[in-house]
């Protein structure tokens, strides 16, 4: 089994910047292949989530000065919090901080209640959707345009003007994209178009298994390995709470039964060789890199049981 495996975070749970800090020096000198943070500004539950939200790109940009081999990203910014053009600017900024090791994930948004809590405009799912095509439209045209030549882009929600289409990312043409989700629809095109990864989260082997097959299609109808594009990388995200006593695992495991608004997820609970065994049935069906998602910023026992005990077996 060859799978490349990151860490997956959720800082909205509660986490300020020493937390992350923290957590991504250990991912780095766990051995694993990058550290990637959810893009939120409020919990999904009841708790206040204190302190409180931190940004994904200002604390992305921190970070690339703080590690010097791990992949960092989002899995993933929201579409309706920022605007494409400075978007393309921030993640290609990030990208040169930390000598090419960006990426990102991109989504339509869902979350409609952080959205009225901080007055960001929550537009129907279609008109958020369409605004996901336009930004990675604009996003991938901005580092794309060769140094020296400018950019415009005329759709129904962005338009830009002879933009410098500056800073370039280190990387060429640009940081890898992330387009996930479970969307039937929309969802396997828009990856196939625009992206260089599909990531199906926290869903079970079988249904990962029909959105792999769906997003390969979308591949054939859309060209994409007749235009010389590379395949699609196939991900899963994978929630675990594993541990090496009963007592362990049923710790790790408690805060997967609180309300959330998170829809329901197929989590490995168990032991070591728990997570080795699903991990291995993800790569059967073509997965080649795993989100692992780890709750506990303060855990860090966790986080070292599966750098000890998983990754060499992987």
């Amino acid at each position: 089994m060859s799978l490349r495996i990151c860490v997956f975070t959720e800082p909205h749970r509660g986490a300020d910047y020493e937390d992350q800090r923290r957590f991504a020096q250990l991912v780095e000198a766990g051995g694993f292949e990058g550290f990637f943070r959810a893009d939120h500004y409020q919990t999904m539950g009841a708790d206040s989530g204190l302190p409180g939200p931190t940004d994904a790109w200002i604390t992305l940009g921190a970070l690339a000065r703080e590690t010097s081999r791990i992949r960092l990203g989002t899995l993933v910014t929201s579409a309706t919090f920022r605007l494409p053009g400075p978007l393309a600017v921030m993640v290609a900024q990030v990208d040169r901080m930390s000598g090419g090791r960006v990426e990102l994930g991109l989504g339509a948004g869902w979350y409609e209640r952080e959205h009225t809590s901080y007055g960001i405009p929550f537009p129907s799912a279609p008109e958020r959707f369409d605004r996901l095509e336009e930004q990675l439209a604009v996003i991938t045209g901005l580092w794309r345009t060769p140094v020296g030549e400018s950019f415009s882009y005329h759709g129904d929600h962005y338009q830009l003007v002879d933009a410098p289409a500056l800073p370039k990312p280190v990387q060429v043409p640009g940081p890898p994209i992330i387009v996930g989700g479970r969307g039937r629809k929309r969802t396997p095109g828009l990856a196939a178009r625009y992206a260089d990864e599909f990531n199906m989260p926290f869903k079970s082997v079988a249904e990962t298994a029909r959105a792999y097959r769906r997003v390969a299609e979308a591949c054939d109808r859309t060209g994409r390995a007749g235009a010389g594009r590379p395949p699609l990388v196939l991900s899963a995200g994978v929630v675990a709470a594993i541990g090496r006593t009963d007592e362990d695992v049923r710790r790790r495991a408690a805060p997967l039964h609180t309300k959330s608004a998170l829809p329901p997820e197929d989590a490995v609970v168990g032991s070591p060789a728990q997570l080795v065994q699903r991990l291995g049935e993800f790569a059967a069906i073509g997965a080649t890199r795993i989100h692992l998602r780890l709750i506990d910023f303060d855990d860090l026992d966790h986080l070292e049981l599966i750098a000890g005990e998983v990754l060499p077996q992987l």
